[in-house]
């Protein structure tokens, strides 16, 4: 098979695919033996999966509501019920000057960024080229095979702050930032996926200004982010402005399965997400706008955020950090403060092998993390410290994520003592 360029890309290995794949492989198996910790499928928390089934039930004798959500195309630009809703909620909410014109959704959000980071970075028609700014890496394994060419990306190490009982905290290195004619937007997750870092208002401030004095947009990765889901455990409030575009979904509240992704940004913005849904894929599924319309409609998505979701999350990430303090011992461990999200990004200072070596090694035993290096896109000088790391999932339940921790210390105690 002869493939052209975009199609030795983007079939070609990259870890999305190795983390997806190793996902999928596990539930189409049904393979109750093997620990899942590498993928970002969501936890199915019970009085979530109570509200979207019953909201199904709702539809299901509503045969009006049904026949819409499956016998009907949306417009490119997404359900025009939830999109309706959404721009209410945040309005009146958050007071952000907001209507329908500035939100269109997608099938997911690696979809939202396949667009997003194609129309701001690559090829320019005036002979230029321009690449995406993250600020810190690690940053999300997703973005890094997105562009339609190579080298889309340009990253920074980020300064490390130390903390007590094995905890440290990344934070942007400002005054190694800069921006020229070269940087198309700058682009962050907050919570951060891998580490659950979460950048403080005040960094989001600075860079929000970075980007508007050099009139590119500021883009926010928002899966795992404020006003929903919320799984966020430290001070931080929900931001948009004109300059930024915020990237949300309804994946991690519990809906991963019909793939939505929401980007909410200047109209221009919004209508050009809008034009390539209709050529790529003519319009975005409406299944999860539909089964989330009830949700925001009445507001009740923010409190069911708060009282739920964030609170079970935040239960589990101070159970896996005790588990981690009780198994690693001696060695030189130290795990980001998990600040958001639902991984817990390990670092093995020293480690005597690399991370896709001790990802092989776990695999073996029935244990699937992330291999750290895969999280460094735009990153290119040699850094140890890319291959001492590894993401971990608390999601999946408490006997699972034990058993895995205990397998991981295992591992790493092995690699440093043989």
């Amino acid at each position: 098979m002869h493939l052209s360029t975009f199609g030795q890309k983007f079939t070609g290995q990259s870890g999305i695919l190795q983390l997806m794949d190793d996902l999928g492989s596990a539930l189409a198996a049904g393979d109750k033996h093997t620990i899942m910790l590498g993928g970002g499928n969501p936890a199915k928390i019970p009085q979530v999966q109570l509200l979207l089934r019953q909201r199904m039930l709702n539809m299901l004798h509503d045969e009006e509501s049904f026949e819409r959500m499956v016998g009907d195309y949306t417009s490119p630009q997404g359900h025009a019920p939830f999109i309706a809703a959404l721009a209410r909620l945040l309005r009146r909410n958050f007071g952000w000057e907001i209507g329908p014109e500035h939100i269109a959704l997608t099938n997911g959000s690696q979809t939202s960024f396949f667009y997003l980071f194609n129309l701001f970075a690559g090829a320019f028609a005036d002979g230029g080229f321009k690449k995406i700014l993250l600020p810190l890496a690690p940053e999300y394994i997703g973005y890094a095979d997105v562009g339609l060419g190579p080298d889309y990306f340009i990253s920074h190490r980020p300064q490390i702050e130390y903390l007590d009982r094995h905890l440290f905290k990344y934070h942007p290195d400002f005054a190694a930032l800069s921006v020229d004619e070269g940087i198309g937007a700058i682009c962050v997750s907050r919570p951060t996926n891998p580490t659950g870092n979460v950048l403080t208002d005040a960094e989001i401030a600075q860079l929000s200004a970075l980007a508007r004095q050099h009139d590119i947009p500021f883009i926010i990765d928002n899966a795992y982010g404020l006003p929903f889901p919320g799984i966020i455990f430290s001070q931080a409030q929900p931001v948009w402005e004109e300059q930024i575009v915020l990237c949300m979904s309804l994946s991690k509240l519990g809906i991963p399965g019909p793939r939505t992704g929401i980007v909410i940004a200047r109209p221009e913005i919004a209508q050009a997400v809008t034009a390539m849904n209709a050529v790529l894929s003519l319009a975005p599924g409406s299944v999860g706008a539909a089964l989330a319309l009830d949700l925001v409609e009445s507001g009740e998505v923010i409190r069911v955020s708060q009282e739920v979701i964030r609170p079970f999350y935040q239960t589990r990430a101070e159970q896996a950090l005790a588990w981690l303090q009780q198994e690693m011992g001696e060695i030189p461990w130290r795990v980001h403060r998990p600040e958001g999200a639902f991984f817990l990004w390990l670092w093995f200072e020293g480690l005597p092998i690399s991370s896709q070596t001790l990802y092989e090694r776990l695999k073996a035993r029935g244990v699937i993390v992330v291999a750290g290096h895969y999280f460094f896109p735009g990153l290119e000088e040699a850094w140890r410290h890319k291959q001492e790391c590894i993401r971990v999932s608390y999601a999946q339940d408490e006997d699972v994520v034990r058993q895995g921790v205990r397998i991981i210390a295992e591992e790493v105690h092995k690699a440093y003592t043989s």
